[in-house]
């Protein structure tokens, strides 16, 4: 079956007003006359006239369909080169790869991996493009990845956890065809994201039963723009998991010779003090670990398109700044606008 992808207000929207005009079809209703011509399927006996009934019909059943089947795409990134990083069922995971200009396979260079924020239950990987486009300007293969979420696939926060080692795996499996150092790959994220990058480093579990466990997820260092890092079971809702919440928490499972981390917040975050307790605990267990803060911002204050991009700008030049100092990039630049 053909899914239609209509926008949830306008399906509620269409379905309220038909509800209102029980006595009418498409021949004495705009209305209806509007939804036949932009989607003749909902003519089921093909008579040329839409029904109220077939239009309720009609309109229920594209709404099921969006929530069994993943509704509206999440929206891509434009430019990068696509890539299908694992398929579960019949559903396909790209990730956008972003490369140097003049790049060639024997090149051999840094690589990072960006996941997108969204409460585990929304989001697109077009957040992390501009990201993408500075680094790859830099010298860096940069990748920004799809993975799923509960509003489109049903799924638990063991389940992006999952797809996110499966995207670090599938870069480092495939670092010779990209031209990526295998020793060289960070992970990065928002939020949500922030958390799966995290993950990645941290939990040694929920790895998908399809992923090549000779090939390792974890990341040889961390850029995580306010991320979700936790600090007992009650700060993550154990509905979103299929376990006890804190089995999912990178607090949980700070310890030693874990990768170096940069961690981006807001004051005003209430995120921030679970990843001040995770800076601490790492550190102890003697990690590199960083926080840089902004006053008075919130939550999400480092994305694109905001603020006049301010804090993208300095966020991401402090981002190129760690890269930098790891050796992985040479002096830094000013991020591109």
């Amino acid at each position: 079956m053909r899914i239609v992808c209509v926008t949830l207000a306008f399906v509620l929207g269409l379905l309220s007003q038909v509800e209102c005009a029980q006595a009418q079809t498409s021949k004495d209703s705009a209305r209806l006359k509007k939804l036949l011509e932009r989607y003749p399927e909902a003519d089921t006996n093909k008579d040329g006239e839409l029904t109220v009934k077939e239009a309720n019909a009609f309109v229920k059943q594209n709404a099921v369909n969006r929530r069994q089947q993943g509704g509206t795409p999440a929206k891509a990134p434009e430019g990068g080169e696509i890539h299908i990083y694992k398929k579960v069922g019949e559903i396909e995971l790209p990730l956008y790869v972003f490369k140097p200009d003049q790049h060639k396979p024997q090149a051999k260079k840094p690589a990072i991996v960006f996941f997108f924020g969204g409460g585990w239950k929304a989001g697109n990987p077009s957040q992390f493009e501009h990201h993408c486009k500075h680094l790859a300007s830099r010298g860096m293969v940069a990748i920004t990845v799809e993975y799923r979420v509960s509003s489109r696939h049903a799924v638990k926060v063991e389940d992006c956890i999952e797809d996110a080692k499966s995207a670090m795996r599938w870069v480092r499996g495939n670092a010779q065809k990209l031209g990526v150092d295998p020793n060289r790959i960070a992970s990065g994220g928002g939020s949500a994201g922030g958390h799966l990058a995290a993950c990645t480093a941290v939990i040694d579990d929920f790895n998908a039963a399809a992923d090549d466990l000779d090939v390792s997820a974890k990341p040889n260092a961390m850029v995580l723009f306010n991320p979700y890092m936790g600090n007992d079971a009650g700060t993550e809702k154990s509905d979103r998991t299929r376990g006890p919440a804190n089995k999912t928490v990178p607090y949980t499972y700070a310890s030693k010779e874990q990768p170096p981390c940069i961690m981006f917040f807001g004051t005003a975050d209430r995120l921030l003090e679970g990843a001040e307790l995770y800076q601490k605990k790492s550190e102890e267990a003697g990690n590199r670990s960083k926080i840089v803060t902004y006053n008075d911002q919130g939550h999400g204050f480092f994305n694109y398109g905001r603020s006049g991009n301010k804090y993208y700008k300095l966020t991401l030049a402090e981002a190129d700044q760690f890269l930098v100092d790891l050796g992985w990039l040479p002096a830094s630049s000013r991020p591109q606008k």
